[in-house]
C-alpha cells in the first residue's frame, strides 16, 4: 500500500504586478528577434545568429574559434552554430579548419569576405539596436537592464555556457 501523496501543489499565480511584466517582458522576446532578424535579412542577407557568428569571429584574435566557443559566444547550441557556420561557409564568409592540437575539434575562421560584409554590416545594425533599445532607455534603465539579465541568466544558464552569463 503506497502512502497518500496528499493534495497537489497550488500553482503559483503571477500577482497583478508580475503579470503585467511578464506580458511585457514577453512581447519583448518575441518582438525584437523578429525586428533584428527583418533588419539584417533586408540589409544583410542574415539572420540574427549569422550576424552574430560573424561578429564574433570579427572580434577574436586571428578572426578564428573553437566552434564551441562560437556556440557559447552566440548563445546556441552546437548543432544550431554548425548549421549556421555552413550556410556562412556556402556564402565564402566564414571556413573551417581541423584543429591541429585536437583532430576532433574544429575551428571557424572569418574570411576576407566575411570581414567585409560584417564590417559593411555592422553600422546599420548597431544603428537598429541603438533605435529599437537604446534610444528609448535613460542611464539608469540601461545599468537596470544589465542586472535584470544577469539575475535571469543566472536561473536560465547556471552553469554559465554561454559567454553573456559570464561576463
Amino acid at each position: 500500500m503506497s502512502a497518500d501523496p496528499g493534495p497537489a501543489p497550488q500553482p503559483r499565480w503571477l500577482d497583478p504586478d508580475e503579470r503585467r511584466a511578464w506580458l511585457k517582458l514577453a512581447a519583448v522576446i518575441t518582438l525584437l528577434p523578429a525586428a533584428l532578424d527583418s533588419q539584417l535579412q533586408r540589409d544583410a542577407d542574415l539572420t540574427h545568429t549569422g550576424y552574430m557568428v560573424l561578429a564574433m569571429l570579427s572580434e577574436s584574435p586571428g578572426r578564428r574559434l573553437r566552434m564551441s566557443e562560437v556556440a557559447s559566444r552566440t548563445n546556441s547550441s552546437a548543432p544550431r552554430v554548425s548549421h549556421v557556420v555552413r550556410k556562412l561557409e556556402d556564402r565564402g564568409w566564414v571556413r573551417r579548419e581541423a584543429d591541429p592540437a585536437d583532430g576532433r575539434g574544429q575551428f571557424a575562421v572569418l574570411t576576407d569576405a566575411g570581414w567585409e560584409h560584417i564590417v559593411a554590416t555592422a553600422p546599420g545594425h548597431v544603428e537598429a539596436v541603438r533605435r529599437m533599445v537604446f534610444d528609448v532607455l535613460e542611464r539608469e534603465d540601461v545599468a537596470a537592464l544589465e542586472e535584470l539579465g544577469a539575475k535571469l541568466l543566472t536561473r536560465l544558464d547556471p552553469h554559465s555556457r554561454f559567454s553573456a552569463t559570464a561576463g
